[in-house]
């Protein structure tokens, strides 16, 4: 059973989204070797900036490893979908782990970026056992996607679910905008009435039941977005709150 796809760069920009492109399917324990040399390399990129022996790609099950045969390059696999994470692997480094579902790898080739797209599709998932004791584990985020709360979040977390990884996050005006054709009363102190309750709700900051108010919080929104985006408590489908006008209690 194949595990990863290996998506070469592409010649041109069509031959990207061409169904007939070469892609290379490994299974388990099996290697793709690539570089600029046609000899010992079953992918063969020609360009001037590639070294010879570049590197390696080896299918791992649900996951790969990829190892830097360059001496001095240092290459970037990005995850498209995870709003700028990625994992650098320096000269030399071998069978560095890729967890990512959808890669890509960054080739800095004399001035050129060249992308080599990895897809692990496999997905293995516990079966747990029915009829276990005691009481179920409490959640470590908990937010409810019908209030008004999480779809300021959603606006905040926007820009950079849209692919936009270093986008600046939208002002307070810009997310009163957004979201006023939802929520006509939407105004500048309601929405960052909502900012400061996401900071407690999201344990950024102490609840007002506690007599510590806890430091200055600097970059609140900034805090907001990425500990969402990391733990995935806005999705890219989750955006749909901001475009499907729907009844929604206020918090």
């Amino acid at each position: 059973m194949y595990s990863i796809i290996v998506v070469p760069p592409p010649t041109t920009e069509r031959d990207r989204f061409r169904p007939d492109a070469a892609r290379f399917r490994l299974a388990p324990g099996e290697r793709l070797a690539f570089g600029r040399s046609e000899s010992g390399n079953e992918l063969a990129i020609a360009h001037e900036g590639v070294s010879r022996k570049a590197g390696e790609i080896t299918a791992q099950g649900t996951f790969w490893t990829l190892s830097n045969l360059s001496s001095h390059q240092t290459y970037v696999v990005e995850n498209p979908e995870g709003a700028g994470e990625h994992i650098k692997v320096a000269p030399g480094r071998l069978d560095a782990p890729i967890p990512f579902e959808f890669s890509r790898i960054v080739l800095p080739a004399a001035g050129d970026l060249l992308p080599v797209e990895v897809w692990a599709p496999r997905h293995d998932y516990l079966r747990s056992p029915e009829g276990l004791d005691g009481t179920t584990t409490a959640p470590a985020f908990s937010v409810d996607r019908t209030k008004r709360y999480f779809a300021v979040l959603a606006a905040l977390c926007e820009p950079r679910l849209r692919g936009e990884p270093h986008a600046p996050l939208p002002t307070v005006d810009q997310v009163v905008e957004r979201l006023r054709p939802n929520w006509q009363a939407a105004s500048r102190t309601s929405v960052q009435w909502n900012i400061d309750y996401l900071a407690v709700k999201l344990r950024l900051k102490p609840g007002p039941e506690t007599a510590d108010t806890g430091p200055r919080l600097n970059g609140k929104k900034e805090s907001l977005v990425s500990l969402a985006l990391r733990f995935d408590l806005v999705r890219e489908d989750d955006l749909i709150v901001l475009l499907a006008p729907t009844r929604r209690e206020a918090r």
